[in-house]
């Protein structure tokens, strides 16, 4: 792997602030032993914030983390129950990051999240949403998800958008991709996740070059 985290513990938000603070102990404990154990050279270790819906464990985390020598750091764990608190524990971390190294936002993957969060100053993610929705035959547009199994798509022959240029919407109609989930031919699914892929790549290719152009 190009990039590698350091072992953490992803606390429920249900826990409370006692076992919280002792789980973001056990996380900084084992952020000193993965980097005293980490052998190979050309791998980037991240290590991970944690402290859960609790700020002043949230921006305890942070300083401590951000002050080792890894090469990115990872805000992790609980978020928060709604979006607002997602950002909100965002705009408590991030200050505390050194801006010269790269700034993973751990399972957050839908366009809209991501587009608000690299404002903030996130710069890398990882999420299975993309994937999980192609599996229940969800594609990403610009204006909303599209779900093929709706019955207006049975004779629809436009792709899923018209000016994508992913090999799903260059070859295969809206009603073929619908038949293919209601017949529960795997291509279906392999189709719809290639499309969702892409309109992600697509998507962080364009706020790189809004960014370029301030």
């Amino acid at each position: 792997a190009d990039i590698i985290f350091a072992f953490d513990e992803c606390t429920s938000p249900l826990s409370d602030y006692n076992y919280t603070k002792e789980s973001m102990q056990r996380t900084h404990n084992w952020a000193e032993i993965c980097l005293k154990t980490k052998k190979i050279k050309d791998q980037a270790l991240f290590g991970i914030i944690q402290g859960s819906q609790w700020k002043d464990l949230r921006i305890k985390s942070a300083q401590f983390i951000s002050q080792m020598p890894f090469d990115g750091l990872a805000i992790g764990g609980s978020l928060g129950k709604t979006k607002k608190d997602m950002y909100k524990i965002l705009d408590w971390v991030i200050p505390e990051m050194p801006e010269q190294k790269p700034r993973h936002l751990l399972g957050i993957g839908h366009p809209n999240d991501l587009i608000k969060a690299i404002k903030k100053g996130i710069d890398l993610f990882d999420c299975v949403h993309p994937t999980r929705l192609a599996r229940h035959g969800v594609f990403f547009t610009p204006k909303k998800e599209l779900n093929i199994l709706n019955a207006c798509y049975q004779a629809d022959k436009k792709p899923i958008m018209r000016n994508c240029s992913c090999y799903v919407c260059q070859n295969f109609s809206r009603a073929y991709l619908r038949h293919l989930f209601r017949t529960k031919e795997i291509l279906g699914l392999r189709l719809a996740t290639f499309h969702n892929l892409w309109f992600m790549s697509q998507l962080m290719e364009k706020i790189r070059q809004d960014i370029k152009k301030g």
